[in-house]
């Protein structure tokens, strides 16, 4: 069957486009909505949303844990100097308590001399062949030694 013969000018001249815009207009076709495919496109833009929500949440965990390990590198190296700064005021320190410079300073800063050999005095209980009971006698000091309430003399 041809265009011709099924009332064929007016559909010849709607395939040409040269019909008036009344026709047109009517002979537009009318689309009911499809719920099943507006469902699917909403399932499918909840579910790259849901993808995409948990690609950024990987994504910004990872920057975390990038910060995280520069800001950690940053406090070893400020610990290693503190360990380091540690280490050089003990050595300082173990230099400024040797006795030895100690002496020595005493000798050129305050002018002090060695003892002579008859300004020393060593104490019973550490000359070679002492008894070695001075520890347990009694106190020679008067704050040391224990009066009784009843004994103490009144003021």
């Amino acid at each position: 069957m041809r265009i011709d013969e099924r009332g064929g000018a007016q559909a010849a001249r709607l395939w040409a486009g040269t019909l008036d815009p009344a026709f047109q207009q009517a002979a537009r076709f009318h689309r009911e909505p499809d719920r099943r495919r507006l469902r699917a496109m909403a399932v499918g833009v909840l579910c790259a949303t849901a993808f995409m929500l948990g690609v950024l949440g990987i994504v910004g965990l990872k920057v975390h844990q990038v910060r995280l390990s520069y800001r950690l590198d940053a406090l070893r190296a400020t610990r290693a100097e503190a360990d380091e700064l540690n280490r050089r005021f003990r050595v300082e320190l173990a230099t400024l308590h040797s006795l030895a410079r100690l002496e020595d300073r005493a000798r050129t800063e305050l002018g002090m001399v060695p003892p002579g050999q008859d300004q020393v005095r060593l104490a019973r209980e550490f000359v070679p062949g002492g008894s070695g009971l001075s520890s347990v006698s009694p106190p020679r000091t008067a704050s040391a030694q224990r009066v009784s309430p009843v004994e103490a003399p009144v003021r």
